[in-house]
């Protein structure tokens, strides 16, 4: 095993002159009986904006600090050892940006060794040591604790997450070989893999104590006072630990590989091959129901190592960056003191799209809702799938029953437009033709005061030809959304020539503050998302009508590490909506996108894939297979690949030279945040890039210098 006190760390820390050091204070505090408890402050000297971080001077002061404890604990001086954060944050991990100029595979290692030398010194102080969960707790964060005897949080804890998966790397300073053997192999999967895969989802306080990541939970009030009394009772023995779900010998003998192996499938099912970070921490969850912890961490090394030098976590920070500091400062948003206020939403439509509308903006705005259709039959039913909605949050512990009560009471429905008159924002959610939703608009104008914003989700008409028949087109503005709308974290603004800055700075912050990203996009066929997408179904479809297996359509897209493949994707969407879009895109450039006559035949039919009686894919239908038959110029999976590329690189860069967005980054957040772009693949732009279509195309970049990623 690696010998860590042997490694000399100096030069990596040289690398790191500009860290931002998170030092470790001391104080004594005396409990009970004469004993001693040593207390380690973290604490980077900055406010609550600027998290503890843990680079390689950070870690180095840490290990020193925790070295001279075990000295005065091996002289009798101090009883236990604590360790805690500045106010409301423990540590947020590693800086990534530093550990992303690392320059080879051997600096990575020692990175990962310095985590586990540093960190690692808790668990051997000589005394009992706590760690004290008192605010955020990310990746390394959360692995201080893990390396402590005992835990406690706070129990307004905002997030704790192990997050390295979905940002190309594993938890590699013993999250992948404790935590298991802490909490059982199914609650680690869910923290290591399953949570980061699902938009980096955290946990709560309470969650934190369930599944026994935490010992104890204490209120915020006295937190720290009541950590200090439990760690005195548990170091006196009049408290005994006990610790449910530390996994047994009948869970590693039968339950931990089995539950890898499912894991495995729905990773394979739900993302493919191509993302290395999840089967890496598969691997290592794995190995870890054995062994000691030492051979557990010299795998960590050495898998932390291969990642943080291969090129998918280096795509993945430039995808991070822009999800975290590009959408914090949209393109072109106008100033938000410019922004209407908004104290009533109405919804037009109460079908299953206007209902999951009502439902985000009652949550997210804590306004009254209002929805409308066409009869009040339909209303009511809106109404009912809202409350039951409401009713299953509360079910699942997500609000309490005072904020169930609250949320329904805000939601009403009618069939009576003039209800609508004091309507600050009013969406439509109604059905995709330019008419009707023109005609939905012109009615309720008649109602609705001039300043009011009115908002259309349509996915692929002309925002100003829906506003063109308004006495006020500057209030219009597209909002689209993605399904699931609950989930799906981008909004695509669409500002037309017409559309005021009031109404774009109101859609912009309306946008935040339902906990969305927003990019602005002009009005233009399928705006980001479905443009290319249409280009991914038009070339999938072109290849079947030639004479291609789905299969072989299916198999060459793989490589783009897309979420499905374009037949799930056809399922999913609908095989009359996919139609539709493939139309409106041939309608508007004949000359450049596709127009499938099997698609509307299938669409007719009505079904392309053949599902169990959980609605679980069992392979395509032999019906729609009959209807694309016939073609007689298959391609390869590679030809196919190849074209799709360069119909991407093509559309790509036709939409920034005609300014639909600001950005190449735009264009790869949509991507990212729309359509599931992988972090891994670093988006589009730098794909397109990295594989040569990009030079084929127009013979250039997007990217100077083009950014590091993994190719097909």
């Amino acid at each position: 095993m690696t010998d860590y006190t042997k490694i000399d760390f100096t030069e990596l820390a040289g690398r790191f002159d500009d860290e931002v050091v998170t030092h470790s204070y001391v104080r004594d505090i005396p409990i009970s009986e004469g004993r001693t408890l040593a207390l380690v402050t973290l604490d980077n000297g900055r406010d609550h904006t600027r998290p503890n971080t843990l680079g390689p001077n950070t870690l180095l002061e840490y290990a020193a600090t925790l070295d001279r404890l075990a000295e005065r604990a091996a002289a009798g001086e101090i009883h236990a050892v604590a360790v805690t954060g500045k106010p409301f944050i423990l540590a947020a991990g590693a800086d990534l940006s530093k550990v992303s100029q690392l320059p080879d595979r051997e600096s990575g290692l020692r990175i990962a060794q310095l985590g586990h030398f540093a960190l690692g010194k808790l668990a051997t102080v000589g005394v009992p040591s706590f760690a004290f969960i008192n605010g955020l707790a990310l990746g390394g964060g959360v692995e201080i604790g893990l390396h402590a005897d005992y835990r406690t949080v706070d129990a307004s804890l905002p997030a704790l997450a192990l997050p390295e998966v979905f940002l190309g790397m594993i938890p590699g300073w013993g999250g992948a070989t404790l935590l298991p053997n802490l909490i059982g192999i199914e609650n680690a999967l869910k923290i290591v893999v399953e949570n980061p895969l699902k938009q980096n989802r955290t946990v709560k306080a309470p969650d934190v104590l369930e599944l026994g990541i935490a010992d104890v939970m204490f209120p915020s009030v006295n937190y720290l006072e009541d950590s200090i009394r439990w760690a005195d009772d548990v170091v006196s023995g009049r408290v005994k630990v006990k610790r449910p779900n530390e996994p047994g010998k009948v869970e590693r003998l039968v339950k931990w590989d089995a539950a890898i192996g499912i894991a495995k499938k729905m990773l394979q099912s739900r993302i493919g091959t191509v993302p290395k970070s999840p089967y890496a921490a598969l691997e290592l969850l794995k190995a870890a129901k054995s062994g000691t912890r030492e051979e557990g961490f010299a795998r960590e090394d050495e898998m932390l190592a291969d990642l943080v030098s291969g090129d998918q976590f280096h795509a993945s920070i430039y995808a991070f960056n822009l999800v975290q500091k590009r959408t914090k400062k949209p393109a072109g948003a106008p100033d938000k003191a410019l922004a209407k206020p908004v104290t009533k939403v109405g919804v037009l439509g109460a079908g299953y799209m206007a209902s999951q509308f009502a439902l985000l903006f009652v949550r997210r705005l804590q306004v009254p809702v209002i929805i409308t259709d066409l009869d009040q039959e339909r209303v009511d039913k809106g109404v009912a799938y809202i409350a039951g909605e409401i009713d299953a949050l509360l079910g699942k512990g997500r609000i309490s029953s005072d904020e169930a009560n609250r949320l329904k009471a805000l939601v009403h429905g009618t069939t009576d437009k003039s209800e609508f008159a004091d309507c600050d924002w009013v969406i439509e959610a109604v059905f995709e033709e330019l008419a009707i939703k023109q005609d939905v608009f012109a009615e309720i104008e008649q109602y609705i005061s001039p300043e009011a914003v009115l908002a259309t989700n349509t996915s692929s008409l002309s925002v100003e030809q829906i506003g063109a028949k308004l006495a006020h087109p500057e209030r219009v503005v597209g909002f689209h959304f993605f399904t699931p709308v609950a989930v799906m974290p981008l909004i695509e603004v669409v500002n037309t020539s017409k559309t005021d800055d009031a109404t774009l700075s109101t859609a912009m912050v309306t946008a935040a503050k339902l906990k969305k990203n927003a990019v602005i996009t002009a009005d233009t066929p399928g705006f980001v998302v479905n443009r290319l997408l249409a280009v991914l179904l038009g070339e999938a479809m072109r290849a079947v009508d030639e004479g291609t297996s789905f299969e072989t359509v299916d198999e060459a897209i793989a490589p783009l590490g897309l979420p499905m493949a374009p037949s799930a994707l056809l399922d999913l969407v609908g095989l009359k909506v996919g139609a539709h879009v493939l139309d409106t895109h041939h309608a508007a450039f004949p000359d450049r996108f596709y127009r499938s006559e099997n698609l509307h035949a299938l669409a007719d039919y009505g079904k392309l894939l053949d599902k169990d009686d959980k609605g679980r894919a069992k392979g395509f239908d032999k019906g729609a297979l009959k209807i694309v038959a016939g073609g007689t110029n298959p391609s390869t999976a590679e030809e196919i690949l190849t074209r799709l590329e360069d119909g991407l690189a093509r559309e790509t860069r036709l939409m920034l030279d005609d300014e639909v967005v600001a950005a190449a980054e735009d264009i790869d957040l949509c991507m990212i945040l729309g359509a599931g772009f992988p972090f891994q693949m670093g988006g589009l732009t730098p794909y397109l890039d990295r594989v040569g279509a990009s030079e084929r195309v127009f013979g250039d970049t997007f990217h100077h210098p083009p950014v590091k990623g993994v190719e097909s």
